[in-house]
């Protein structure tokens, strides 16, 4: 049985960061966080409940890749590792959004910066 890490309420992944999913077979580069959940509804229900993440933490945006695809996954901060794999993130929108790849994160493009 795996158990989850306490829920913080601070940010603890940056943008640029490369993470991997901590159950699920994905990793991507966090491009953008909600402070806490920001999606639907809809989206929150259709996670089944025994797995349902609190909504009161940060909630990434991911470029994500699986393998197979790629695509962009919203992910609560308690069900994210920083990725030590060393590898890029196979996806095709993070020459537009990021710069260099420096091992663990992406440099973010200056005309990114808000």
């Amino acid at each position: 049985m795996t158990t989850n890490p306490p829920i913080t309420r601070n940010a603890l992944f940056t943008i640029g960061q490369v993470v991997k999913h901590r159950v699920f077979p994905f990793r991507g580069v966090i491009f953008d966080v909600d402070p806490e959940f920001a999606n639907t509804e809809e989206w929150w229900e259709s996670i089944p409940a025994e797995i349902r993440p609190e909504k009161g933490q940060p909630f990434y945006h991911l470029l994500a890749e699986n393998g197979e695809q790629s695509y962009e996954a919203y992910v609560s901060q308690q069900n994210l590792v920083p990725d030590d794999s060393g590898e890029p993130v196979d996806h095709p929108d993070v020459p537009d959004m990021f710069g260099e790849y420096l091992g663990d994160r992406y440099r973010i493009k200056e005309s990114q910066r808000h």
